[in-house]
């Protein structure tokens, strides 16, 4: 049991802390303490997530409404699939525009519950729950309704007596509360506006990414992302739509084949610079449209990431089927006919998905 004796305070080096007082901190969260530590926004007060004790004394400390639930804080994005389900393309692209960093996203929790999430920026507090080895959560220092502490002092003057262990590293780096935005709700809401602002989410979360899948990332894919760029441009609205591809197999980096730059120079695009991309969990994640040319493209897609499958489709089911076939098989090897005969096809699926975006 810990005891309501003066906490430990001790002053780090936010850029080079000291490994041994952060695992002390850690293994003390761990074990059902309570630690303040620093964030970039504001001070806040670590506590296991998972021990009721812990969380009932820290509602106590913090005279907190009852009821009132505390988000997490996690050390890496790969971690909110443990957490959450169902969570929306949108709120990846939050994610990987601004974690590490000031936000708070509410997503539906593995209970049918919500839970709120964020990934702070301060390799402090990061380091701190990765040594913990458990869920943390992560108020404010500050008793409810009392300004959130911007620096040390202001973090401890009413907790000394009430925390176990508290690490200065002097002031935060904003100064401003983290951003609360609800993603369980269409369109998302910003129940807090915080650090980030309100024009900043709705520039990520409007923006419609369409991701195209192939084997290697060097004709197919290429063909596709370059029509429906074209296309959009066209119609003036590539300000609102992403267009990009990828590849299952390929190791990045490599060009478009010498076919694939001349069938599409044929139609005015130029593709010479295409830089290969391989396909990420991330790219499948956030892409609101994932567009594939094989059903063995469909299949290892929906085995490796399967909450995406809603949002995964053959290429070929917007074209006109020539055959009872819904693949667009690969040219590579074959002849420059060849590769006209596949751009026909991509083509003709593009055109109709332009239409529906």
């Amino acid at each position: 049991m810990f005891t309501m004796a003066p906490a430990k305070i001790v002053k780090i080096d936010l850029l080079q802390p000291d490994e041994k007082i952060l695992k002390q901190a850690a293994d003390i969260v761990a074990e059902g303490g309570l630690v303040i530590i620093p964030t970039e926004t504001v001070y806040g007060i670590a506590a296991n997530a998972s021990n009721k004790n812990a969380l009932e004394r820290l509602s106590a400390v913090k005279e907190r409404p009852e009821g009132k639930p505390f988000s997490l804080h996690v050390d890496s994005k790969e971690k909110i699939e443990k957490i959450a389900d169902s969570i929306p393309a949108a709120a990846y692209k939050l994610m990987n525009k601004f974690w590490p960093g000031p936000l708070t996203i509410i997503l539906r929790a593995k209970d049918g519950n919500t839970v709120g999430v964020r990934m702070p920026d301060n390799r402090v507090a990061l380091r701190i729950i990765a040594l913990s080895g458990v869920a943390v959560v992560c108020p404010s220092a500050n008793i409810s309704g009392r300004p959130p502490p911007i620096n040390f002092q202001e973090a401890i003057k009413d907790l000394k007596g009430a925390v176990d262990f508290a690490i200065d590293t002097g002031a935060t780096k904003l100064g401003v509360e983290s951003t609360v935005v609800d993603m369980t709700v269409e369109p998302c809401r910003v129940l807090r506006e915080g650090a980030v602002g309100k024009e900043a989410l709705d520039a990520v979360t409007r923006k419609k990414i369409i991701l195209f899948v192939c084997t290697g990332n060097s004709c197919r894919s290429v063909m596709a992302e370059g029509l429906l760029k074209k296309k959009l441009q066209e119609q003036n609205r590539l300000s609102d739509i992403e267009v990009l591809s990828a590849g299952l197999m390929t190791p990045g980096n490599s060009g478009a084949t010498e076919e694939t730059v001349e069938i599409m120079r044929r139609e005015g695009i130029d593709v010479s610079q295409h830089r290969s991309r391989k396909l990420t969990r991330d790219l499948l994640n956030m892409a609101d449209f994932i567009l594939v040319m094989e059903r063995v493209h469909e299949a290892r897609i929906r085995e490796a990431v399967p909450q995406v499958k809603n949002r995964l489709f053959l290429l070929k089911e917007f074209a006109r089927l020539r055959n009872n076939h819904f693949d667009i098989p690969d040219p590579i090897g074959n002849s420059l006919e060849y590769y006209g005969e596949t751009f026909t096809v991509i083509r003709e699926a593009v055109n109709k998905v332009a239409e529906i975006l």
